[in-house]
């Protein structure tokens, strides 16, 4: 599945460009801070398997105005590297490849 172009950011890493995008709302378990934001990254141009990247992190948008620090273009490379390094082909279609990155995380 696609991402909306709507609201996602661009990013090169090492000369591929990519597009991810926070999700705006929180669900309702991130509005209450009981699970962790997440993002989500593709090929710019051709998309396929979407990479999803949980967070350690609270919805910067939660509701319980927990306090959150802003998912950063730096943290979106580093997860992109590390997941082209355990295995994500951006290229092949298919299901969405999951790093999960939430150690530490405390509702």
């Amino acid at each position: 599945m696609a991402l909306v172009r709507k609201g996602s950011r661009r990013i090169a890493v090492d000369g591929t460009v990519y597009r991810w995008r926070l999700r705006g709302k929180p669900t309702y378990f991130q509005g209450l801070a009981w699970s962790p934001s997440t993002f989500a990254v593709e090929l710019a141009d051709t998309p396929g398997a979407t990479l999803v990247v949980t967070t350690d992190q609270p919805h910067p948008s939660n509701w319980l105005g927990r306090e959150a620090m802003p998912v950063l273009p730096s943290s979106v490379a580093q997860a992109i590297q590390l997941a082209l390094r355990e295995g994500w082909i951006p290229t092949a279609p298919g299901s969405p490849f999951h790093l999960d990155q939430s150690a530490g995380f405390s509702p």
